[in-house]
């Protein structure tokens, strides 16, 4: 398992987040075994996206949104629930990926502790703020951190895995009220970790050619 190249989120941030499909994620403390899951959904967001944290203006909460690729936005949704982010793109641009979903391949006993509302393997971390809980991670400790370095106890890495071009479904993002119909949410088909899709009630009908 090598590192993740920090170059393959550089990109437009669309490219980033089906980069970032199929990327490992992994959580080390140094009192546990770590675990490791890896990625099959995400979104993108960026500062000419107006339900983007970065559109309207560049603000505390979304600083790392303009750092470099690699740095962690960790946020908390609706006061609720943590949801971790990724800055993509070249820094000063506002870019960043939001990671929905991952399936786990190690460590699913700490997981399962951690997550005990879940009710089957698959839901563990299926869903932003159940990844987040499931992975142990929160703004304190893990906003603007760097997931390249890992530092915080919480790394990208690479397995040399790739999923295969006509496997990765994108379509419109889940619960956002502006610019709903930008097709930016990606995902790997089939893939029971996936969350579901729902459209925010705010926002407008969908659009029909």
């Amino acid at each position: 398992m090598a590192g993740f190249d920090r170059e393959r989120l550089t990109g437009h941030a669309p490219d980033a987040a089906v980069a970032l499909l199929g990327a490992l994620l992994v959580r080390e403390h140094p009192d546990a075994p770590r675990v490791v899951a890896r990625i099959v959904e995400t979104e993108a967001y960026r500062e000419d996206d107006p339900a983007s944290h970065s559109h309207a203006k560049r603000t505390q909460r979304s600083e790392p949104m303009f750092w470099r690729a690699g740095t962690s936005y960790v946020y908390r949704s609706y006061g609720v629930h943590w949801c971790l982010n990724i800055a993509v793109e070249l820094a000063e641009v506002g870019a960043a990926v939001l990671v929905r979903a991952a399936t786990l391949i190690d460590g699913a006993e700490q997981v399962a502790a951690r997550r005990p509302a879940a009710k089957s393997r698959r839901e563990l971390l299926r869903g932003p703020g159940r990844l987040t809980q499931g992975l142990d991670l929160d703004a304190p400790r893990h906003d603007r951190g760097d997931v390249i370095d890992g530092i915080s106890g919480l790394r990208l890495a690479d397995d040399a895995w790739r999923p295969a071009a006509e496997t990765i479904v994108a379509g419109p993002r889940v619960g956002v009220r502006l610019a709903p119909d930008l097709p930016w949410r990606f995902h790997l088909a089939g893939v029971p970790e996936v969350s579901a899709y729902r459209r925010s009630p705010r926002a407008s009908p969908p659009t029909h050619d």
